[in-house]
């Protein structure tokens, strides 16, 4: 019995030290996509007045992203062209999105001198986490030196700026960038658990804290809560009450823990698997206009499958209607009889669900498309109705339209519902991410 209790003892000891030990970075590219903008045009980015926005849309397209001096004039990072003051005198950039991801390339080839790719958690384009407990005193460096290295270099290769944090779990790395950081001449933040608390714990508003949304802000608030301190110190039944399993970690939250590892992160594999598409249409869009739009997507996604060598077992739809009618979004999911790639066979499956519950007299804006539980091919069955013989043919004229447009461009290969007016695949064809890929 002491023999065990020693060992689960040990087990403890080792546990905690490995938590508190911890040293976690998270790197921010400021004002990303419009620094690059400036870079490029031999501008300096917290002078110059810059916005990243496609000139051919409505001035109610969302910026992308605008220059650190602009946000100095109080312009907020993802508003729309509109909004911004008329007496601002700026420069309207078009995206270029293979340009920001060229540039994301470099500079993570730039965290790759410095730390494995095993200690690294790419959170967003512009965004890392970096576990450098064991590379700190391999180094011989603080934590500080550490990341003025690395942000340094970062500038030297792209002309980026950067900010960051570093904390004793990723939470509070976060924290210390997104609210610290940006108050220090250095761009570093720097907490831990005590720090936090000193620092942070009255800090307002909610929303600068990481997964605090307006709608978590205004639950709490009608229970007199309106800070980090009072979220730690509230009665926890009210929160589980008010937020369900989500208490768990806004109360971990408030009191500067996260359990969660990089190697956590890792480690982790989804019980099911999906693939999706997503779009905000152009234009308020009627139901036959719709429909061609929902089979353009059900058959792109297809050949996602193919490619992929994955075969799906349902389909969920979710539509959006247009701003001007007030009516909840539109959603349904429909179970295949068998699990299939096939276009043929799927796509006459999507455009009935989308009759089925779709309002045929109002219009739509946005279209959510996702297969769901996809397995690999090699567990595809075939029922009494299936052709395998069709089905294997289908199969390798989708892998040879596949093999054409990886050669020669998405659009090297069309079909004519992709022609029809309305038709929005060979535009998103030449886009990444629904903006402009952009000329490098």
């Amino acid at each position: 019995m002491s023999t065990l209790f020693l060992i689960v003892f040990l087990l403890l000891v080792s546990y905690n030290r490995n938590m508190s030990n911890r040293t976690y970075v998270c790197i921010d590219l400021k004002s990303f996509y419009a620094s690059v903008e400036c870079v490029a045009r031999g501008l300096d980015p917290f002078s110059t007045n810059l916005v990243v926005a496609d000139p051919e849309r409505s001035d109610k397209t969302i910026c992308l992203a605008v220059s650190p001096a602009m946000k100095k004039l109080g312009v907020p990072g993802r508003c729309r062209v509109f909004e911004i003051p008329k007496n601002i005198e700026y420069i309207m950039a078009e995206p270029r999105m293979q340009k920001y991801i060229d540039v994301s390339s470099d500079i993570y080839s730039v965290y790759l001198k410095y730390v494995s790719k095993e200690d690294i958690h790419v959170y967003s384009i512009d965004e890392v986490f970096m576990d450098v407990t064991d590379y700190l005193k391999m180094y011989d460096m603080t934590a500080r030196e550490f990341a003025e290295r690395i942000m340094q270099d970062i500038f030297d290769v792209s002309g980026v700026t950067s900010t960051c944090g570093i904390g004793t779990n990723m939470y509070l790395a976060k924290i210390a960038m997104d609210i610290w950081a940006k108050h220090v001449e250095d761009h570093i933040g720097i907490l831990d658990e005590e720090t936090y608390r000193e620092k942070l714990w009255d800090h307002k508003p909610l929303t600068d804290f990481w997964r605090i949304g307006r709608g978590t802000v205004e639950r709490l608030r009608k229970s007199g809560i309106e800070t980090m301190r009072e979220i730690a110190h509230a009665d926890e039944d009210l929160l589980y009450h008010l937020f369900g399993v989500d208490a768990e970690l806004l109360i971990d939250h408030a009191w500067g823990r996260e359990t969660c590892t990089i190697q956590d992160i890792k480690a982790f594999r989804p019980k099911s698997n999906s693939v999706s598409s997503g779009q905000v249409l152009p234009r308020d869009y009627g139901h036959d206009e719709g429909r061609l739009v929902v089979g353009e997507m059900a058959d792109e996604l297809c050949l996602d499958l193919v490619d992929k060598g994955l075969i799906t077992e349902s389909v969920t739809l979710h539509l959006g209607y247009a701003n001007r009618i007030n009516l909840e979004p539109a959603h349904g999911s429909v179970h295949l009889p068998v699990a299939s790639s096939s276009s043929k066979y799927i796509v006459p499956f999507v455009l009935e669900l989308y009759d089925r519950i779709k309002n045929p007299f109002h219009d739509i804006r946005r279209i959510m498309l996702a297969y769901n539980n996809v397995v690999d091919e090699a567990y595809r069955q075939y029922d009494l109705f299936t052709d395998p013989v069709e089905q294997e043919k289908e199969n390798r004229i989708q892998k040879a339209m596949i093999s054409i447009k990886h050669k020669y461009g998405s659009n090297a290969i069309l079909k004519g519902m992709n022609l029809e007016q309305g038709g929005t695949m060979i535009e998103r064809n030449g886009q990444i991410g629904g903006h402009k890929k952009g000329k490098t």
